[in-house]
């Protein structure tokens, strides 16, 4: 999951054009963010661009590679994440369409989040439930004592 600094840069600029963006570490690779919310990811030196119901099929019949990940319990897992045409790597312009699909999807999928946890309140009556704190043992004070 390897990634260099340039091509950080690199694939900060294919995207600047659809949404401010900033690139966080995850996993050996990065996460790609725009006003908070992860739309795109950064491993192997290749750029991998959220999807959702609404936009992946331009992804699938544009011959997009799909991201999938080896996790050592279930084996290969593919993933909502597929790696824009080779041309949209040429430039900004080029990859705007691609980029602004993913900064949607990920928009839509905050918004149903947030849609779920309001539904949530109404139906507890508009009161968060109150959470429970978890029992925390402290350790003792001071240095620990040994005997001899």
């Amino acid at each position: 999951m390897a990634v260099s600094p340039s091509f950080v840069e690199h694939a900060l600029d294919l995207v600047s054009l659809a949404a401010p963006t900033e690139a966080r570490r995850m996993f050996g690779g990065y996460g790609l963010f725009s006003r908070g919310l992860m739309y795109g990811l950064l491993d192997d030196e290749e750029l991998f661009l959220k999807t959702d119901v609404e936009c992946r099929q331009a992804f699938v019949d544009a011959g997009c590679r799909q991201w999938v990940y080896e996790s050592p319990s279930r084996g290969a897992v593919p993933t909502g994440y597929f790696r824009p045409p080779d041309d949209a790597h040429e430039s900004p312009e080029v990859m705007l369409p691609w980029a602004r699909l993913a900064v949607d999807a990920a928009a839509r999928k905050a918004a149903a989040k947030a849609a779920k946890g309001r539904k949530r309140a109404a139906k507890a009556g508009g009161r968060a439930k109150p959470v429970a704190k978890a029992s925390v043992k402290k350790a003792p004070r001071g240095k620990a004592k040994t005997r001899r």
